[in-house]
């Protein structure tokens, strides 16, 4: 009897050896096994332990290894080949017209972090560069009463965020807009609070990424020589958009150093996350505008 436990771990071994590069939804091969059989197999993705000793027919087992050999000729991030990726345990849509949802300022959004910077005076988000209105969508599920603005450059990105926005049920609430950073929401501040996961890999970065992450939408992941660009603009234009008492988040991923270099005269708050605390910054207005 083959067990799916087994052709799971044989196809971690596979990954491992293949040498792909995790970081879309999971972090290791064993994980990134899993995902893959269990979707492959239309399985619930959470319940390994009560399908682990399953037994497999051939059709299985081969559907598994043909799925996992794509995963590994391609090196497509695994999201890409099942359509699907999941953000604080909320499903997303995703398809190559957008990165693949990971951003580390759902985990300070959901967790209830943001609520001490927040009161009953927020009414208006915006989501900048929303990409597929993952953040967005939590967005508005975390504060039900506030409405979403969600903008991207990417005309692709917003049809892959528009299928999202749908998927939750939330087009009453959240509108997607199209633009060039702020130009994108000219006339409909002031908003309350801005979430913003932009573009901030530097160049030298950009250029050693492993192919899955190379598979991805490059304006989405490109921030210029020091990563800054996007922010840079964002930063000097961003006071005007902002209510009296309007913060933003801002996630810069390892660009930390850059980040301190471009703004040494801005004390911003780091908030904690999963992957440390000098990835997600948050800045009230107040601050911005002295600085």
């Amino acid at each position: 009897m083959t067990r799916l436990i087994d052709v799971i771990e044989a196809q971690a071994q596979r990954l491992k050896a293949a040498g792909v590069a995790f970081g879309h939804g999971t972090t290791n091969a064993f994980d990134e096994a899993v995902w893959l059989a269990l979707w492959r197999l239309q399985l619930p993705l959470d319940d390994l332990d009560g399908v682990a000793d399953r037994a497999l027919d051939e059709g299985e087992r081969q559907a598994i290894e043909t799925l996992v050999g794509e995963r590994i000729a391609s090196r497509r991030p695994a999201a890409y080949l099942t359509g699907e990726a999941w953000l604080q345990g909320v499903p997303f849509t995703v398809d190559e017209r957008a990165i693949v949802p990971r951003s580390l300022i759902a985990e300070p959004l959901v967790d209830g972090t943001l609520d001490a910077w927040l009161s009953d005076r927020t009414q208006r988000v915006l989501d900048l560069c929303t990409g597929n209105g993952s953040l967005a969508v939590l967005a508005a599920m975390a504060w039900p009463e506030v409405q979403v603005d969600a903008a991207d450059l990417s005309a692709d990105a917003l049809a892959v965020a528009r299928l999202n926005v749908a998927r939750h049920g939330l087009q009453d609430r959240i509108a997607l807009l199209q633009g060039d950073g702020l130009a994108a929401v000219a006339g409909r501040g002031p908003y309350d609070l801005v979430l913003c996961n932009p573009p901030y890999v530097n160049a030298a970065s950009m250029a050693a990424l492993p192919p899955e992450f190379q598979a991805e939408p490059g304006l989405a992941l490109a921030g210029g020589p020091d990563g800054m660009d996007f922010v840079r603009r964002l930063l000097a234009d961003l006071p005007a958009v902002l209510s009296a008492h309007g913060v933003l988040v801002l996630e810069i991923g390892h660009e930390r150093q850059h980040f301190e270099r471009a703004f040494p005269r801005l004390q911003p708050v780091w908030l904690e996350t999963s992957a440390g605390e000098d990835q997600v910054l948050l800045l009230e207005r107040d601050a911005l505008s002295a600085a």
